[in-house]
């Protein structure tokens, strides 16, 4: 690629292809990339779930899928083909040389080691220290990441952290033998903005000491922005841009590259459909024979099919795959479509019309009795220590809540990672049963949901849906996509025959932007956008009243976030759906919520209308949340 910078020490990784083998046929996940990181720089790997960003990090770290081969190419690290090393050499590579930071924290972490041991494992494995010395260090690591209280975190299970608890150890890990090159597949994903700011600046902190390169893997471009010197954006397993990150963002020069910018929510988009990029990427197991955008771009013509685009010169050290940009052409902008004119989801499309750009919120006619109301909620959980494990105390994890959510109303819940906003979901749809002390009353439409047992719980469930933080976890990974799917419609909508839970299944796979295919594959042969997109199906296939979302958009990248945006915004004014919204995106409660609470070790501090709490917030901790929200200023 052109534009790669000299220095000592360096990664390149050159024309590299990798395949792998699938019931289809061979999937190309990676086509003939090719990228330089330096020492003490962040180059940021952006793109569509399934694109092939995380497929690059396994390559590159030598631990592909067991389906999986590098086809052609080098991946050289000062020089030194990684790919022709033994394992045993790869072995003090991998955390010694070049740490790696998981999509999966919860995948990712061994669940019968404590997290503090699995931190010195690490740290034995790659530094002299051992013993009480290592374990200090390990002490230092989760200190550095931000876990509350690390000394007594140090002896926990992952199952008792948070998702965004997890997410920090397994950071830890990962820096812990301060290797010279840091692999990071969304790092932030699951952190609530203040902890994300602290991670940021924790690696930021050890590029100054220590001189670190950094591979960034994210969706989120407002990250991007404010971390990364390099931006390359990838398309069905090629780079198609890349750029310094201000010419990224100020001139982009693929039309991929303009639409994802223009899908981003924000405040003044906000009850109106976002501008998604219609359809889904391509199989990957497909001959190509032209441009792998053009079904998708506005802007296809005769040549975009006729030959596959190299990568073009558009300005000093930038590069466009796009026939518009020739090499020598003047580096001007594409031209931008205009507002409400861009390419649509299947979901945005379904919604067009009058009711889909009306603003969300309750239906007319006054002031009704909310769907469903929450009322001095208290979540108590034992304390147990010693070997036999006894009940030593208890512990509050949500603290007299009370809050209310009317018909066709969403409600963000907004907050630190472990302050009790999933608790809060977990225990108004009854998942805490024999697992916690549950005080207080959860009225759907006046009906106590904590007091509801047998056929009457069942009728609460079609109604009320949770859509899990964590996808992999929450899907049976014995069962194909189709069966997940009608497995929820088989029990909770029995009045449904076989014939229409078939319809409706195909219906959502095309709504989450997944392709038809996909319902007779397992969970682990997607990304993990890709099951999220899974789990969100599932929660829709009830046709529910309420839903519980508990971080739904937070493992999605821009484009696919913009169709599932849409998707809850057409649904909420067709339907009258309502949303307790549980998420640290600001930029999501901006667009989509009509009121937002701020949670505080397990209280509720502040609430209001969300125009009144991002805008004039009152709250000291609602004013630091929000200090910390990575911007990414774009023009309305």
């Amino acid at each position: 690629m052109s534009g790669a910078m000299s220095g000592e020490h360096r990664i390149d990784i050159d024309a590299l292809r990798v395949e792998l083998e699938s019931d289809a046929g061979i999937v190309r996940a990676i086509d003939g990339l090719r990228l330089t990181l330096q020492r003490g720089e962040t180059f940021a790997l952006v793109g569509e779930s399934g694109c092939g960003k995380s497929m690059t990090a396994l390559a590159l770290m030598r631990l592909l899928p067991e389906s999986g081969h590098v086809a052609a190419g080098s991946v050289r690290l000062d020089g030194e083909d990684l790919l022709d090393l033994p394992e045993a050499a790869m072995r003090g590579v991998r955390g010694g040389r070049i740490g790696m930071i998981f999509q999966e924290p919860a995948t990712s972490l061994n669940p019968v080691m404590r997290v503090g041991d699995q931190i010195v494992e690490a740290i034995e494995a790659h530094t002299p220290l051992r013993g009480a010395e290592a374990r200090a260090k390990a002490l230092q690591w989760l200190e550095r990441v931000g876990i509350p209280e690390p000394a007594r975190r140090l002896d926990d299970y992952p199952f008792r952290m948070s998702g965004g608890q997890k997410q920090r150890v397994m950071i830890a890990i990962a820096l812990a033998a301060e290797p010279d090159f840091l692999v990071a597949d969304e790092p932030t994903t699951a952190l609530d903005v203040t902890i994300q700011a602290q991670v940021l600046e924790l690696l930021r902190d050890l590029q100054r000491e220590r001189r670190m390169g950094l591979l960034l893997i994210t969706h989120d471009l407002a990250v991007v922005a404010g971390m990364a010197q390099r931006v390359a954006l990838m398309y069905a397993g090629q780079i198609v841009e890349v750029a310094g990150a201000d010419e990224f963002f100020a001139r982009p020069r693929h039309p991929y590259a303009q639409a994802l910018l223009r899908a981003l929510p924000r405040r003044s988009r906000h009850g109106q459909a976002l501008q998604a990029i219609g359809g889904t990427v391509p199989a990957l197991t497909q001959t190509f024979t032209g441009c792998r955008f053009a079904p998708r771009c506005e802007f296809a013509h005769e040549a975009c099919v006729a030959a596959p685009p190299p990568l073009y010169a558009a300005g000093p050290m930038h590069e466009a795959r796009c026939v518009l940009v020739p090499e020598g052409r003047a580096s001007e902008p594409l031209p931008s479509l205009p507002a409400g004119s861009g390419a649509t989801s299947p979901a945005a499309t379904a919604a067009s019309g009058p009711a889909a750009t009306a603003a969300p919120g309750p239906a007319a006619g006054g002031p009704s009795a909310p769907l469903l109301a929450v009322e001095h909620l208290t979540v108590r959980f034992a304390v147990r220590g010693g070997a036999l494990q006894r009940v030593r105390g208890h512990f509050d994890a949500v603290r007299d809540v009370s809050f209310s959510i009317g018909r066709g109303e969403t409600l963000a819940l907004v907050g630190e990672s472990g302050c009790g906003k999933t608790t809060t979901g977990k225990a108004i749809v009854q998942l805490l049963r024999g697992l916690a002390e549950v005080q207080g009353r959860a009225l759907l439409d006046g009906a106590d949901l904590f007091a509801l047992q047998g056929e009457a719980l069942v009728a609460a469930r079609r109604r009320v849906q949770f859509i899990f933080q964590d996808p992999f976890s929450s899907l049976n990974p014995r069962m194909r996509v189709a069966e997940l799917l009608d497995e929820g419609l088989a029990s909770l909508r029995p009045e449904f025959s076989p014939g229409q839970r078939r319809e409706r299944i195909a219906e959502l796979v095309q709504q989450v932007g997944l392709r038809p295919e996909a319902l007779q594959r397992y969970p682990h042969e997607f990304s993990g956008g890709q099951r999220q997109r899974i789990a969100i199906a599932r929660a829709l296939a009830v046709q529910p009243e309420l839903i519980v979302c508990d971080e739904p958009t937070s493992a999605l990248d821009v484009s696919v976030q913009a169709q599932i945006l849409n998707l809850l915004l057409e649904l909420q004014q067709r339907l009258g759906v309502s949303y307790l919204f549980i998420t640290h995106n600001i930029g999501v409660v901006e667009f989509l919520a009509d009121r937002v609470a701020v949670m505080q070790a397990g209280r509720i501090v502040e609430h209001g209308d969300t125009a009144a709490v991002l805008e004039r917030p009152a709250h000291a901790y609602t004013r630091e949340l929000l200090e910390a929200v990575p911007r990414l200023e774009l023009a309305p």
